[in-house]
């Protein structure tokens, strides 16, 4: 076997995180025409580093063959567009961002987050790799160029002029797989008193909630706070606060300044959380090991509330098409024989199958048509806005569902 060695300090990775077995990408979705065609998976197995705690995987697919066509829209999320709407106005009133600054979107999607900024006339620009989501940004009106971010990108900004007061990277950490030269990149464009501001699921909530579903293919590394400030003061950056989040089942936003940019004293909450992960264990090995046996137990009653469901000659439908679904159902083996179809908002997705399972997504209107017993929701990050969305389902008696952190029903 080829030795792994760690993307953040190249240490040999002896040590695993969870097994979840073979897998498909996760945001390969299948057309009609290619469900009976082979499908390839790959070994969906995270290690972590003794010497860093970083938690990751081994790359199997570039970064051009996951990204550069992409099935995620965030614009189709009520509740994102909200957080994104609060992370604006949050922005503009503690750092002064106004039309004279700069703001840069790291992996800027549909320019679901910048339209609120250029809305309020600040100059924008997002960079993002997927060309179908990048083409929905501009023609919103949204400046975006098609490309990955890192030292070139940043350095090709920096010529034609835009260095950036406020960075902001969501929900784009984890999918890098050279972290040196992504985070080299930002201190390249920062302006010497700019503001990085990165968000990510954050580790801690990964284990302590068994949120085992949020590991696939495109997520590269998944970091606890002590681990990412390793990484940004290698690079002469430096956390001076950070905010714990509710969105993706518990987030950290890290706001960060280069080291030599004295005006941002740390806060105590940069000390406060990184002493509470070290108390927690989270410094050294054996909190991430035991990981793996809690999976399988969730795993097992997971398969209990199917199988005991369907021997009630229950149906079960299921509610989105996200990337975690995706992990939870190939891991679990629920395909068509547990779960009847599942149906999502974004029309990028609808006619399509989920990778692997080949589970068929509809509108959301299939779930009137067919009136099942359950509602499995498969992003359970948001289960609030799609209980409410979804709240007719009780005119028949139906129930909602959610796998995780554990086995939920909801009347």
């Amino acid at each position: 076997m080829d030795k792994i060695r760690c993307r953040f300090c190249e240490n040999i990775l002896k040590y695993s995180f969870v097994d979840l077995g073979m897998s498909p990408l996760a945001n390969s979705y299948l057309k009609e025409d290619q469900i009976h065609q082979m499908e390839p998976f790959y070994p969906l197995h995270a290690y972590v580093c003794e010497k860093c705690c970083l938690v990751q995987l081994k790359a199997f697919q570039s970064p051009d063959e996951i990204f550069s066509e992409y099935a995620y829209f965030s614009s189709y999320s009520e509740s994102w567009l909200n957080h994104a709407k609060r992370y604006t106005e949050q922005m503009i009133e503690r750092f002064g961002i106004n039309s004279k600054s700069q703001v840069v979107e790291i992996a800027s999607n549909d320019g679901y987050l910048l339209q609120y900024f250029k809305e309020r006339g600040i100059p924008v620009l997002g960079v993002e790799p997927a060309k179908n989501v990048s083409k929905v940004a501009q023609e919103a009106g949204i400046p975006t160029i098609v490309a990955f971010f890192g030292v070139q990108t940043a350095m090709g900004l920096a010529a034609e002029g835009k260095h950036a007061d406020l960075i902001n990277g969501i929900n784009v950490l984890a999918q890098v797989p050279d972290l040196h030269d992504f985070i080299r990149g930002f201190k390249i464009l920062l302006k010497p008193h700019g503001v990085i501001t990165i968000e990510f699921p954050h580790l801690i909530r990964l284990i302590e909630e068994n949120q085992f579903d949020t590991i696939y293919h495109e997520h590269f590394s998944y970091f606890s706070f002590f681990t990412v400030k390793k990484i940004l003061d290698k690079h002469g950056l430096t956390i001076f606060d950070v905010d714990e989040l509710p969105t993706f089942g518990g987030s950290l936003r890290i706001y960060a300044c280069h080291a030599e940019n004295s005006s941002r004293p740390v806060t105590k909450r940069v000390s406060t959380l990184l002493n509470k992960e070290i108390d927690a264990g989270y410094a050294d090995l054996q909190i991430y090991r035991s990981f793996s046996e809690n999976v399988k137990e969730i795993k097992q009653n997971i398969l209990t509330f199917m199988l005991n469901t369907k021997k009630e000659k229950k149906s079960i439908a299921a509610y989105g098409a996200p990337a975690k679904g995706n992990t939870l159902l190939n891991y679990c083996g629920i395909r068509t024989d547990f779960l009847d179809y599942t149906v999502d908002r974004s029309p990028h997705k609808q006619g399509q199958y989920l990778p692997g399972t080949h589970i068929p997504i509809y509108q959301p209107d299939k779930i009137k048509e067919t009136k099942p017993d359950y509602l499995l929701i498969l992003p359970w990050n948001i289960k609030e806005e799609i209980m409410e969305q979804m709240a007719h389902i009780r005119e028949w008696g139906g129930r909602f569902v959610v796998l995780i952190p554990e086995v939920k029903v909801f009347s």
